[in-house]
């Protein structure tokens, strides 16, 4: 679990800004919970039940723990925080309760309490490496990177060939500017696990930005280890999509859609490319789709307008453009194509 929250914490934030051949613009894509009619969850059942049981044994921290585990799920930060108190009270010896507590933290916002507990963690179980990698995550969230740095170096005292840590370390210095030992430390990554694939996602990634086309064999890689990972397949997409090559770009995008059928990403860049090859109508199609299953995608928008505009409706793209800049009054392009 602790490979896999890592990994995608971080990958994620370096990929959003590399699709470049889409026009450099990074999007929102949160969509907004639609108002319904209050109903009774799974969740809310098991809180409940757990409840009861907390009830009948007040001093079982493993209930108090799985009750914040749901309040967590659920974005009810402060309330799964008072039970992890009561967890720690109970029992402060087992590390995933640590882990836990940080997570919540770190997603409520409080990134330094957050960093305090897996310390904490780390002093209680100084070799345990599962701790010692999500420390040095949340130092690196926290742009502390010579600490980020030094729990690494604990690590791979204790096991020499952890691709994880090597991971990290390449984040860490990718980080810094450091593009070499960044490259260097992705490397070992995945001589150390073939199928890490985030490390061959960076690797391709930094290749892809030295123009080297070696980069294209390692977004193959990270494909061919699972052919059902989104973000390899979103990134061997937009480096086709980025070498012109759009028809096999759409490929990519559309086995995306294979496995995950409501991917507004997906359906924006699959407009992309068909608007690179001429098919307007079908760029406009995606582009719309992409908008209903996220009404706040600013670029859905402008590209909807764009492509309304070359088919000849210019008061859908206005409205479009509108749209844009009410997402983002700064967005030159919207506003010029309004004054156009």
């Amino acid at each position: 679990m602790i490979k896999r929250q890592i990994i995608y914490t971080i990958t994620t934030a370096i990929l959003i800004v590399f699709c470049a051949w889409s026009c450099g613009e990074t999007n929102s894509t949160s969509t907004p919970s639609p108002s319904v009619v209050p109903t009774t969850s799974e969740d809310d059942i098991n809180v409940a039940s757990i409840s009861k049981k907390i009830a009948a044994a007040p001093t079982d921290a493993s209930l108090y723990a799985k009750r914040a585990e749901i309040y967590y799920n659920q974005a009810l930060y402060e309330e799964a925080i008072a039970d992890m108190a009561s967890v720690m009270q109970l029992d402060s010896t087992k590390m995933d309760y640590y882990h836990l507590l940080a997570d919540i933290y770190l997603d409520n916002n409080q990134s330094r309490m957050a960093l305090k507990t897996m310390i904490q963690a780390s002093n209680r179980a100084p070799k345990r490496i599962p701790t010692l990698l999500k420390l040095s995550e949340f130092q690196l969230i926290l742009k502390q990177n010579q600490e980020s740095l030094k729990t690494l170096d604990r690590i791979l005292k204790i096991d020499p060939q952890n691709a994880e840590a090597f991971y990290m370390l390449g984040q860490n210095f990718l980080d810094l500017g450091d593009i070499k030992r960044a490259k260097s430390s992705f490397q070992s990554a995945v001589e150390n696990d073939p199928d890490l694939i985030d490390g061959w996602i960076q690797l391709g990634y930094l290749f892809e930005k030295d123009g080297n086309p070696i980069a294209e064999k390692y977004y193959n890689n990270a494909v061919l280890i699972d052919p059902d990972n989104v973000l390899a397949l979103e990134s061997q997409g937009n480096y086709l999509g980025g070498q012109a090559r759009f028809k096999e770009a759409i490929e990519s995008f559309q086995k995306i859609l294979e496995v995950d059928t409501k991917n507004p990403n997906a359906f924006y860049n699959l407009g992309l490319a068909y608007l690179q090859i001429d098919s307007v109508q079908q760029a406009y199609k995606h582009f719309d789709i992409s908008i209903e299953l996220d009404p706040v995608y600013k670029m859905g928008y402008y590209y909807r307008g764009y492509t309304s505009n070359l088919l000849g409706n210019e008061q859908a793209a206005k409205k479009d453009f509108e749209q844009v800049l009410r997402l983002d009054p700064d967005f030159e392009r919207a506003k010029e194509a309004l004054g156009q």
